[in-house]
C-alpha cells in the first residue's frame, strides 16, 4: 500500500489558500461591479430627473408651442360656445324650433320600429341567450331582456335599483368604446413594425410615451411640428391640454342630447347612442333590425376588448413584450 505523497500533502492547503482568494476576488469584483451599475442606473435617473424639471427661463419658442398647443386645445369649445351665442346660431336654433315637432314624431316612429325589432330578435326578450352562472337558475328580475347583452348576470344585484342600471350601461358602453379603440391603437402600430411597413420608435405600447420622454422626440399632436412640448413640463401641459380637449364632449355628454340644439343639431336618440347625422353619417342605423343586431355585437366586443386588456397588462408587465409578439411567441410555441 502505497503512502501519500509529502509533495501533494503539502501542496493542497496552499490550493485551498488560493481558491479562497480567488473566490475573494471575484466576490469583491462582482460586489465592486454591482455598485457600479446601482451608481450609473443612479445618475442616469439623477439626470432624467433633472432633465423633467422645467427650467427657470423659458425660451421664446417654447413659449409660442406650450401658448399654441393650449389655444389649439381650447379652441372647439370656444369655437362652440362662440357660435351658439351668435346670430347664426340663433337662426339655426330658431330653424330647428320650428321643425322640432316633425323630427320628434320620425324619432318617435323609429324607437316603435326598433322596439318591435327587439320583439323579434333571439338577442332579447325572454326567449334570449342566458349565462346565469352556478349562482341562480333564474335571471333577476330587473334583467328582462331590454338591453343589448342582457345575459341575465347579475348575481350581486348591482342594477335593482333603475337608476344605478341606467348609469352602469352608460359606464359600461363607454369603457367597452374607450377599450376596442385602445386595443385598436396598441395592436396596429405593432403589426405594422413586425411587417416592416412602417417604422416606429417604440412599438410596444407600454413603453410609448417613455421612450418618447428619454430620447429626446418631442411629443406632437399628429405629427406637427409645432404642438410639441417635450419632458416633464410637457407631460404636465399636454394633461392640461387633454382635460381642455375633453371638457366639451363630456359637458355635451352630460347635458344630454339636446346639448347641440344650441347648433341647430337635432339628434333623434338618446345619450348612449345619440344617431343623427353627425354621430351616424352613414345611416347605418335606418334599419331597425340591423341596428338592435349592430348595439349587441358592440357590446359583445367591447366586453371581449375589456377583458383583453387585462391580458395586454399582465403580459406586458411579465414578458415586457407586446401583444402581438405574445401571441406570435405563443403560437410559434405550440407549435415547436
Amino acid at each position: 500500500m502505497a503512502l501519500p505523497s509529502r509533495t501533494n500533502s503539502a501542496t493542497a492547503p496552499r490550493l485551498n489558500v488560493k481558491k479562497a482568494v480567488l473566490f475573494h476576488s471575484q466576490s469583491r469584483w462582482r460586489e465592486a461591479q454591482v455598485g457600479r451599475q446601482a451608481a450609473q442606473r443612479r445618475l442616469a435617473r439623477r439626470q432624467r430627473q433633472l432633465s423633467c424639471q422645467p427650467s427657470a427661463s423659458l425660451s421664446l419658442e417654447a413659449v409660442k408651442d406650450v401658448g399654441g398647443l393650449v389655444l389649439f386645445s381650447a379652441l372647439p369649445f370656444v369655437a362652440v360656445q362662440a357660435l351658439a351665442d351668435s346670430k347664426l346660431g340663433k337662426d339655426l336654433l330658431a330653424g330647428l324650433e320650428a321643425q322640432k315637432p316633425l323630427l320628434r314624431r320620425q324619432a318617435a316612429q323609429q324607437e316603435a320600429e326598433r322596439r318591435a325589432a327587439r320583439q323579434q330578435s333571439p338577442w332579447f326578450g325572454a326567449a334570449r341567450p342566458l349565462w346565469l352562472g352556478p349562482l341562480s337558475t333564474q335571471p333577476p328580475q330587473h334583467l328582462s331582456g331590454e338591453l343589448p347583452g342582457d345575459y341575465g348576470w347579475d348575481p350581486a344585484g348591482l342594477g335593482r335599483d333603475p337608476a344605478k342600471l341606467d348609469r352602469y350601461v352608460e359606464l359600461e358602453l363607454l369603457h367597452a368604446r374607450w377599450a376596442m379603440l385602445g386595443a385598436l391603437g396598441a395592436v396596429v402600430p405593432e403589426l405594422l413594425q413586425l411587417a416592416g411597413s412602417a417604422t416606429f420608435l417604440e412599438d410596444r405600447w407600454w413603453n410609448v410615451g417613455y421612450a418618447k420622454l428619454t430620447t429626446g422626440e418631442e411629443l406632437a399632436y399628429l405629427g406637427v411640428p409645432g404642438l410639441r412640448v417635450a419632458g416633464g413640463q410637457g407631460v404636465a401641459i399636454i394633461a392640461f391640454c387633454q382635460v381642455l380637449l375633453m371638457f366639451g364632449p363630456e359637458y355635451a355628454r352630460a347635458c344630454g342630447i339636446s346639448a347641440l340644439e344650441p347648433l341647430g343639431v337635432f339628434l333623434p336618440g338618446d345619450k348612449n347612442y345619440p344617431g343623427g347625422w353627425l354621430f351616424d353619417p352613414l345611416q347605418l342605423s335606418g334599419d331597425a333590425e340591423r341596428y338592435e343586431a349592430m348595439r349587441v355585437r358592440e357590446i359583445k366586443n367591447g366586453r371581449l376588448a375589456m377583458v383583453a386588456w387585462l391580458g395586454f397588462a399582465a403580459q406586458a408587465a411579465v414578458t415586457r413584450q407586446g401583444p402581438v409578439q405574445n401571441l406570435l411567441d405563443a403560437v410559434g410555441g405550440l407549435g415547436s
